[in-house]
């Protein structure tokens, strides 16, 4: 897992230790605000769901250190919201 350092909408930062960081499958990160208010629980990227991304224990930061590659990518709001009008009546596992 990469514990990527930010949210991929809002740039937002989230550290390795945020509570507020959500994942999808493929690790895209979005902050929690995000996730409920703009992406209703649908990635913009692979149409999945998301989790709260776990919390690498401090002691493991030296040998498996988070990403320090902020990935940022913005939703277009129109594109995504054809997109989460057909994706979201779907369950993520059949989606």
């Amino acid at each position: 897992m990469e514990i990527r350092p930010n949210c991929e909408n809002c740039n937002k930062p989230l550290p390795y230790d945020s509570e507020e960081a959500m994942i999808c499958t493929f690790d895209c990160t979005f902050c929690a605000d995000c996730v409920t208010g703009i992406l209703e629980d649908v990635c913009p990227n692979c149409g999945g769901n998301f989790e709260r991304r776990p919390i690498r224990p401090k002691s493991l930061l030296k040998k498996y250190p988070i990403s320090k590659k902020a990935v940022l990518n913005p939703i277009k709001k129109a594109t995504f919201e054809e997109k989460k009008r057909q994706l979201k009546p779907i369950a993520p596992a059949d989606r």
